[in-house]
């Protein structure tokens, strides 16, 4: 393939993925972060992005729609969702997870 053509491939390929809006944020339990691998999910127009936290209970998505979308944040067999909005540019979402009446909820930070 001519070094023209895979420039231009290159450059599309990365257009793409830089017009994607990604999520990102912390999520803490207690005051203090929640362990690394709880699964984090975010649906929008019928598609879900997955990923687990870090140690440190960050995480990271590239959501491709825009508008309104739902995250949904799971710890053993109990989760927990909120609205949030996906944009063009990365948007930080911090969250909150509270335990009430032995139910988890998700509240923004």
């Amino acid at each position: 393939m001519k070094p023209t053509a895979m420039l231009s491939i290159a450059l599309f390929l990365s257009a793409s993925v830089a017009t994607a809006g990604e999520v990102y944020g912390t999520i803490t339990q207690g005051n203090k972060s929640v362990a690394a691998g709880v699964k984090v999910e975010i649906s929008a127009s019928g598609k879900v992005y997955k990923a687990e936290t870090d140690k440190f209970g960050s995480y990271r998505l590239i959501v491709t729609e825009k508008g309104k979308c739902t995250i949904t944040v799971r710890v053993n067999e109990d989760s927990a969702s909120a609205a949030l909005v996906s944009y063009d540019k990365a948007t930080r979402y911090d969250w909150i997870l509270q335990t009430t009446d032995g139910k988890l909820s998700l509240q923004r930070k």
